[in-house]
């Protein structure tokens, strides 16, 4: 029954079953304060290339992100399509700007091209964390103002990783910023070296062959990015810059127009901007993009990170880092999949050994006060703009300080609640004593590799049900 009612959303979405349609773009803008919020449709857009998406998988079940995308038949309602994301709007109305001020942020809608006219739905989630309608719009795909994309391409996309056609792979796609035209060559080569570091990491590795990875960029007229900091003001191909929202390593495209026009040249369900520096910095939105910089020392545990926010969801597990965002003394659930407010466990208790305490104890104290020392010290070289040697050096030494500290500890490799997540210090737990997503460490943790799995298999695997 689920294989027959697959086959007629499908059938409803492309004219022509054999071949994948057309990728519909739809471009809105999002914007509010931090007690608002609006849409408004900006444009709508048929893209260069086929939409590489999963035909199999047209609806999302994971239940991930802030935000998600519907599009039903405009006359009886059927769902055709489903995707959850997260965007930067909701990133910036919890910064203290968006108390005083409001702000409207460009976002984009894809999906497969369809036959007749259908509704449009952005969701947001309620106060249960159950997604609610709050927008929508009827997109008429015949309508005389559906911008057709130019077929030519900028610049040829490299096929960096070809394991197979798009609709049965996920297709990341590695746009480059920053890299001047006698560059070209090293941004080949950083892409092809971080598309590496990504495989050999679990459970990327194990699950390479579910992957196309593309790259593709433009030469620029200098080399680098925007860092406005430091004085550095650059041209960009994706609009992207250092110092989002006032974090000296916060570096995220406010333009989402300029990396979409660019990215639809290559097939992508996923995009990561690499960009040409030697900073420390990066950054990554669910189902929008991640950053990362591609000549710091960190860039592989930058680039793996960064796409465990924008590929799968996963949070942010550290707390002791200075961030833009504010927080009351409210613990909701959050949706995110290895962070919860349950001190039993939440989401993955049953992951969780009857051995194992709850909520789980950890050198929770001795970890805190290095932190402070350390983390004062990292401000202080950017205050004084030291070189980023000495940057690096503070981050080894700090994973060294981490590595003697739980190496040998009681519940070291058990799945637990260990408080201290999401930017909290309490209030919030974590699944495993250290991860990927907590330190710059080099492995997820059990439950962050369960949630990657889910999200590979919603690009390149059958429903589970129609198995």
């Amino acid at each position: 029954m689920r294989l027959a009612a697959t086959a007629a959303l499908l059938l409803a979405l492309s004219p022509a079953f054999a071949a994948p349609p057309a990728t519909l773009r739809v471009d809105i803008q999002h914007g509010g304060d931090a007690k608002a919020e609006h849409f408004a449709l900006e444009r709508v857009l048929v893209e260069a290339l086929p939409w590489p998406g999963n035909p199999a998988r047209p609806i999302d079940d994971t239940n991930r992100g802030v935000n998600q995308v519907r599009v039903l038949d405009a006359e009886t309602g059927a769902l055709l399509y489903s995707r959850g994301y997260s965007t930067v709007f909701a990133e910036w109305r919890s910064t203290a700007e968006a108390a005083t001020v409001q702000r409207s942020f460009q976002e984009s809608l894809r999906f497969p091209l369809p036959e007749k006219p259908v509704t449009v739905q952005v969701l947001a989630r309620d106060a249960a964390n159950v997604f609610q309608p709050v927008w929508q719009v009827r997109v008429d795909p015949a309508a005389l103002d559906v911008e057709r994309a130019p077929a030519k391409a900028p610049a040829e996309p490299i096929a960096i990783r070809r394991s197979g056609e798009p609709a049965d792979k996920v297709d990341l796609l590695i746009l480059g910023d920053g890299y001047a035209a006698d560059e070209l060559a090293k941004f080949e080569a950083d892409a092809r070296r971080l598309a590496d570091a990504l495989f050999r990491v679990s459970p990327f590795r194990e699950r390479a062959p579910d992957f196309n990875v593309w790259a593709l960029t433009v030469p620029l007229p200098e080399s680098g990015v925007s860092r406005p900091s430091t004085g550095q003001h650059r041209a960009s191909a994706t609009g992207l810059r250092y110092d989002i929202f006032g974090s000296e390593r916060y570096a995220l495209t406010l333009d989402n127009r300029a990396w979409r026009d660019l990215a639809q040249h290559a097939p992508y369900d996923v995009v990561e901007i690499l960009f040409n520096s030697e900073t420390y910095g990066g950054g990554g939105i669910f189902g929008q993009f991640s950053t990362a910089a591609a000549g710091n020392d960190w860039a592989d545990y930058l680039f793996v990170h960064e796409f465990g926010h924008h590929f799968a969801g996963l949070a942010d597990e550290y707390y002791t880092s200075a961030v833009a965002y504010e927080s009351g003394g409210e613990r909701p659930e959050p949706w995110e999949p290895n962070a919860t407010a349950d001190p039993r466990g939440g989401k993955w208790k049953h992951r969780v050994s009857p051995a194992t305490p709850l909520p789980t104890p950890w050198p929770k104290a001795e970890f805190e006060a290095f932190q402070r020392d350390n983390q004062a010290r990292r401000a202080k070289l950017r205050v004084e703009r030291r070189p980023e040697s000495e940057m690096s050096q503070l981050f080894r030494d700090e994973q060294a300080f981490v590595q003697g500290l739980f190496e040998g500890r009681p519940h070291a490799a058990a799945v637990g609640a260990f408080e201290g997540a999401n930017y909290q210090a309490t209030g919030y737990y974590r699944p495993q004593l250290n991860c990927l997503m907590f330190t710059r460490t080099d492995a997820f943790c059990d439950v962050c590799r369960e949630a990657v799995s889910q999200i590979i298999d919603l690009y390149s695997r059958p429903a589970p049900d129609s198995l």
